[in-house]
């Protein structure tokens, strides 16, 4: 089957999604180390006389877990490089996949990334690598977001349950209650812009993966994939429930319910933070994010509440996610079950889970994380001592039945992006959006060599 450049170009640039998916970058970036070079290392080997994996990743506390795993393992140690977050570690792994050489035997990666590098064939199938001792640590939903066809390409690490996260003092002065419906989400909308008060969301062009996640918590399936039939394909992205939710948030922003401000900008955290918006729909991640980026400190301080994600059919709930992160081991590793050992052991101790929930760095996907008592129960700062992990996120986790992402996922997301700015500018509806995109990502997968279902 012919692969054209655009098709591994997908994995070059990190959409919206990738930087939120896991907390900013605290490390040290070595942009020209790494590969399967345990020479230079950024931590320190502890046991100097076991074989050694290389291993790439950014989250803010990799130095803590890896230390962690080292003094634990008495089977291998983990030599573990920074080359950058997302889009830069994806640039640097795209370029040794095409070199045949440089990539580490154990790399951080993006679940909706794992297709864009599966087809390349650059990750390795674990699921003979000591799966079954570990698969009842995870849901199926998490393991489903890492998997393709029958086959397991990563270990989940963090993920991103959605929710509504929503001003207190808004909600109050308006006599809102928060939403349980999409419809409700409007009539409440309508009902505060009639009092001449704020705008109740926001519809950003640059966060297509909400935009999906959305759709497919109305019915939809954007992709059908299976490696077993690698050239083949379904898309599905101007179906009934896809228009729908288009629509839906076109009509907000015409009757300017909703602002049409791209998200993670200073402009969009000032309006947060000013009380701009009565709600922000977004995940799990979002507290990390939002305090890190000065939110909820000052004089907005206590302010904040989460709800449940409305609904489009209220009995019929479904529950959606927004990034994630997993361990996946290259085809490039010299040792695939020893690298096995490690993405399955990487953040999955007691220690390096706890401090990645503590420090907002991770929404933790290992249910021995999920289930502990004292994460379920933590009072969240951020939402003035909320109990938002027992009342929102871990039952949304908990209930969240995994996705399939495409091959071409990046694409897609410019694709949306750009038709949602039409929708925006008020050029096209919804609709024709979703049709526009259906015809420009089918084409995009014709070219790229698939058959198209």
């Amino acid at each position: 089957m012919k692969r054209k450049s655009l098709i591994t170009a997908a994995a070059l640039l990190a959409a919206a999604g990738a930087i939120a998916a896991c907390s900013p970058d605290q490390g040290k970036s070595t942009a020209n180390a790494g590969g399967n070079d345990a020479s230079s290392c950024t931590n320190t080997i502890a046991k100097k006389d076991l074989p050694v994996v290389t291993m790439w990743g950014w989250y803010p506390n990799t130095q803590l877990v890896v230390d962690n795993f080292n003094k634990q393992s008495n089977e291998v140690q983990v030599c573990w490089t920074n080359v950058g977050q997302g889009g830069d570690e994806y640039d640097k792994f795209q370029t040794a996949i095409s070199a045949g050489t440089g990539a580490p035997d154990v790399i951080m990666i993006e679940a909706d990334r794992i297709p864009t590098f599966q087809i390349q064939k650059a990750l390795v199938d674990i699921k003979n690598y000591g799966f079954d001792a570990v698969k009842a640590n995870y849901s199926d939903g998490a393991w489903k977001d890492v998997s393709i066809g029958g086959a397991v390409y990563g270990v989940p690490v963090d993920g991103g349950p959605m929710a509504m996260i929503y001003r207190k003092d808004i909600f109050d002065k308006y006599k809102i209650t928060p939403p349980k419906t999409w419809a409700e989400y409007e009539q409440a909308a309508q009902k505060v812009k009639d009092a001449g008060g704020p705008l109740f969301g926001d519809l950003g062009a640059n966060v297509p993966a909400v935009m999906m996640a959305l759709q497919i918590q109305k019915g939809a399936t954007p992709y059908t994939y299976d490696p077993a039939q690698p050239e083949s394909i379904g898309i599905a992205l101007n179906d009934q429930a896809s228009k729908d939710v288009l629509d839906y948030w076109g009509n907000l922003a015409r009757k300017g319910l909703v602002g049409t401000q791209d998200q993670f900008t200073p402009e969009y955290i000032s309006g947060v933070i000013n009380g701009k918006y009565a709600t922000y729909i977004s995940a799990a991640w979002a507290p990390g994010y939002l305090t890190g980026a000065g939110v909820g400190k000052g004089e907005d301080t206590g302010k904040f509440a989460v709800a449940p994600l409305p609904q489009w059919d209220a009995a019929n709930p479904m529950q959606v996610n927004w990034g994630g992160s997993a361990f996946s081991v290259t085809s490039q590793a010299k040792n695939p079950e020893l690298a096995a050992k490690v993405a399955y052991g990487l953040y999955a101790d007691d220690a390096s889970l706890t401090d990645g929930w503590t420090n907002q760095i991770i929404f933790p996907l290992n249910l021995k994380a999920l289930n502990d008592p004292k994460f379920v129960d933590l009072k969240v700062s951020f939402f003035d001592g909320q109990q938002a992990n027992k009342e929102v996120y871990v039952p949304a986790a908990n209930a969240y039945t995994g996705m399939t992402y495409s091959p071409f996922g990046q694409y897609y997301f410019d694709s949306m992006t750009k038709q949602i700015g039409a929708v925006i500018d008020g050029s096209i509806t919804g609709a024709q959006a979703a049709d526009r995109i259906q015809e420009d990502v089918a084409n995009y997968a014709k070219e790229q060599g698939f058959t198209v279902q």
